[in-house]
């Protein structure tokens, strides 16, 4: 297993053909919108692209899906999907693996199923589990470093440690070279490199990394991101970077309704102040007397025993002092009346109920005086449907750590080879713990339509419809499906003569 950079590869080094031996060229870089940031080189239209401000435009935005996420309203949004997504249960397994539709002996599958629960330990999956899929949605991205024997690959992977996603990146170098194309000049992939460079970014860390960074081999990662994709520049965001913009609208309204309603709230008084034919300079320290006079407040301190003066200055919230001339109607003191209008919350709601719908969470899980409905599939509501298929969306994304790390073990332990994994790997299924009501009450009645279409139309089977078709198109039945259900009905048929026999004793 050869050793070329920091960490292990998995399989053997694949010869470099001769120019002349090449058969798939393209001009086109290879791009999987995995947030891989990549490197061109070689040739005259060779580019190096800036990974100081790039990078750091990636951990501003995770550090800002980490700071949206302390916020009350979104923290509530992300505790009712990672709820609904990881659900724990007392066997301990919120993800079992489902190899069903896998075609091997059972000495490979139970090889495979105890892999797989030596990761779910080494994961801690059933402590953490809840931890590890909130720390992805967020961070839009989660990696972990598979740890080996390296004298000893044959024993598997050992750990496995969560890395910061702000330290690690993905890094695609791309070497071209350039071809001439009838009278033109095009640069062709000669060659494509992919690596992780891990860097540590903290300043009180005690042990410090290169400034380049570490250079560590695809296979010693276990990396998977969101899949959401920004197409202006082409890179992996997270699902909290639609709920940003109106997050911080709603902290700009929550604040000015806060300033407003503290501002108008009390009902200050306005002080008419008679200064006779005083002159202007003598009228107005007339008036800061009379103010300091009303507004100094003498205290006993009865620890001490002394007298304190707590002077109170003037600000928005207090007491306005006017100044009046002899000939009106003397020293008055009047109220001015506080909001009217303290009660509406008509913005702040709707930008509230903005960034629910931004989070795919439906708006009905923020009032909490609507109860939850127990009754027919048809009283839920389209928003819990559409929240149920994003849920089964971001589940399949996140089964890509389970398999991923699976892969790896199979293959070290010499379980399967890697050719033998690829075969198999589209057909690996995760089965995730449900709590959704709804799920099971639709399966039930989807059932229950189909029987009662099928009883209707059994006395024409036979005439107008073959139990073939009914059983294709009624009962939806793969043919998969037929051929299962017919072997278990032969299996569970009562042996010839047996029936008959029970009968006559009747």
């Amino acid at each position: 297993m050869p050793l070329d950079i920091f960490g292990f590869s998995i399989g053997k080094k694949q010869p470099v053909e001769p120019e002349q031996s090449r058969k798939e060229e393209s001009f086109v870089i290879p791009d999987n919108y995995d947030g891989t940031y990549t490197l061109e080189t070689g040739g005259v239209f060779g580019t190096l692209i800036d990974f100081n401000g790039s990078i750091k435009g990636e951990n501003q935005l995770i550090g800002q899906y980490r700071n949206s996420s302390l916020f009350p309203e979104v923290d509530q949004a992300i505790e009712d999907i990672v709820n609904e997504s990881i659900v724990m249960n007392d066997d301990k397994k919120p993800i079992k693996l489902d190899l069903a539709k896998i075609d091997l002996s059972d000495n490979i599958k139970n090889k495979m199923y105890a892999e797989y629960d030596s990761i779910l330990k080494m994961l801690e999956f059933h402590i953490k589990g809840y931890d590890i899929f909130r720390r992805w949605y967020v961070d839009s991205k989660v990696y972990y470093h598979m740890i080996i024997d390296s004298e000893n690959p044959q024993k598997g992977i050992k750990e496995l440690r969560a890395v910061d996603p702000i330290k690690i990146k993905k890094i695609r170098k791309v070497n071209k070279e350039q071809r001439r194309v009838g009278n033109t000049t095009v640069p062709f992939v000669k060659s494509v490199e992919e690596f992780f460079v891990y860097t540590n970014t903290d300043k009180n860390a005690s042990v410090q990394t290169p400034s380049q960074g570490i250079k560590i081999a695809t296979d010693s990662i276990c990396y998977i991101h969101s899949g959401v994709i920004d197409y202006r520049s082409n890179k992996v965001v997270g699902y909290l970077q639609k709920a940003i913009r109106p997050l911080n609208m709603l902290r700009q309204i929550e604040d000015a309704v806060v300033i407003y309603r503290v501002s108008r709230a009390p009902e200050r008084r306005i002080f008419y102040v008679d200064v006779g034919n005083l002159p202007k300079n003598k009228a107005e320290q007339y008036l800061r007397d009379i103010m300091n006079r009303y507004r100094n407040k003498l205290t006993y301190d009865a620890n001490t025993g002394e007298i304190k003066d707590d002077r109170n200055h003037l600000h928005m919230l207090e007491d306005f002092w006017m100044p009046r001339r002899e000939g009106g109607r003397g020293t008055e003191i009047t109220t001015l009346d506080g909001g009217q209008n303290l009660g509406e919350m008509e913005d702040v709601n709707y930008l509230l109920k903005k960034v629910y719908r931004s989070l795919n969470v439906p708006i009905s899980r923020m009032e909490t005086e609507s109860g939850f409905n127990m009754g027919r599939s048809a009283e839920i509501t389209r928003d819990e449907v559409k929240f149920f298929k994003f849920i089964e969306k971001l589940r399949v994304r996140f089964s890509d750590l389970l398999l991923q790390l699976l892969r790896t073990q199979l293959i070290l332990k010499g379980v399967m080879s890697e050719d033998d994994w690829k075969k198999i790997s589209s057909d690996v299924r995760f089965k995730y713990n449900h709590d959704s009501y709804f799920s099971e009450l639709k399966e039930v009645e989807i059932l229950k339509e189909r029987l009662d279409i099928m009883s209707q139309m059994d006395e024409y089977v036979g005439r107008y419809y073959s139990t073939e078709w009914v059983r294709k198109n009624v009962l939806r039945q793969s043919d998969e499906e037929m051929r299962a259900i017919d072997t278990q009905i032969q299996k569970e048929a009562p042996p010839p003569g047996e029936g008959e026999e029970e009968e006559e004793m009747q």
